[in-house]
This record gives C-alpha cells, sequence and structure tokens, in this order.
C-alpha cells in the first residue's frame, strides 16, 4: 500500500509519516511545510503544488491524506472546503482514496486557546463540524484524531509544550487513528 499525506507541521511532527508506515507496513510519502494549508498543494507554482500535482499525476497511490493548518477550517472555511472538494477529485481520478485528518482543539487551559478567543469544547466543535462537512462534500473517508484527542481521558500528555502540536502520545494516537481509518 502506498499513501501520499499532505499536510503541514501537524503531520511531520514527531515523524507521524513514519509511525503510520510502521503501523501499517505500507510505503508513506509526505509533502508538507510549516503553516502550509491544503490550497498550496493544488498550486503548481509552489514546492508542495508542484510535488504534488507531479505525484497524483504519475499516479501508484492508495490512499492521500489530507490535513488543513490547525485553525484553517474554522478561520477559512469556505476556502478549505474548496481546496478539500477540487483535492479529493484530483485524489479519486489519480485512482486513490482521499482521507480527511481532523486534527483538535488547542490544549485546555493553553495560552494559545486563551489567544485564539474560543473555548476548548467551542474549537473542537468548530473543526469537526468543517470537517465533517468537508467529508459530506468530498465523500473521503474520515480520520477523527481531532475527536480522539477530545475525548481522551488524559488529553493534556497528547500536547507539545506549545499548546497545538502533539507530543509523542499524540503523534502516535494520530497514527492509530489513521490506520484504522485506512485499514477499514
Amino acid at each position: 500500500m502506498r499513501i501520499l499525506m499532505l499536510g503541514n507541521s501537524f503531520t511531520s511532527a514527531n515523524n507521524l509519516p513514519g509511525r503510520l508506515s510502521g503501523v501499517l507496513g505500507s510505503e508513506v510519502v509526505a509533502h508538507t511545510r510549516g503553516g502550509a494549508r491544503l490550497a498550496e498543494q493544488l498550486n503548481p507554482a509552489t514546492r508542495n503544488g508542484s510535488r504534488t500535482l507531479s505525484a497524483l499525476s504519475d499516479g501508484g497511490w492508495d490512499f492521500v491524506v489530507m490535513q488543513e493548518m490547525s485553525n484553517g477550517p474554522i478561520v477559512s472555511t469556505e476556502k478549505y472546503l474548496e481546496a478539500v472538494e477540487a483535492l479529493a477529485a484530483l485524489v479519486r481520478g489519480a485512482g486513490a482514496v482521499p482521507v480527511i485528518y481532523q486534527t483538535w482543539a488547542y490544549e485546555e487551559g493553553s495560552a494559545r486557546l486563551a489567544r485564539s478567543g474560543w473555548g476548548y469544547a467551542e474549537m473542537h466543535d468548530l473543526l469537526a463540524r468543517a470537517c465533517r462537512e468537508a467529508e459530506r462534500r468530498s465523500q473521503a473517508l474520515f480520520a477523527p484524531v481531532g475527536d480522539a484527542f477530545f475525548t481522551s481521558p488524559d488529553a493534556h500528555a497528547l500536547y507539545a509544550r506549545d499548546g497545538a502540536h502533539p507530543s509523542e502520545r499524540g503523534t502516535d494516537l494520530a497514527a492509530r487513528v489513521i490506520a484504522e481509518t485506512i485499514g477499514g
């Protein structure tokens, strides 16, 4: 099985692609850049866009996992939905299955969450709603990583010190959820 992961530092942190590869015993390639949005993957003028469009054109992928910037689905909902729909169409055209990697709310009690202006449950609900709408519109598989973070009895252990990125445990959880989604 060959998997292409599109995203940013939430995907590259703690080598999520390598961990997913280990869980599934599959080849996993990542096109990431810190702070990247999915729309960048569609732009041939960017490094990620050029690589992604070429990789999809070449084909040979079984799944393409799509991860948006942390708060992107909330602050730029329509742009996010448009990018997911366009990418999902390209992914299907390449003979692969698109997968939405739902990210999580910033850590409860963190400075980053306080600066965002959202409460923890509110941010989770807004992200979940936007990602589920993307799933509905694109008919992609849905990897509910953000839901797994939200319902974890030890959620604080899933976050890095910055209150946004995953810790090693958070990355392991993301790999398991994505693997379960892909593995059916």
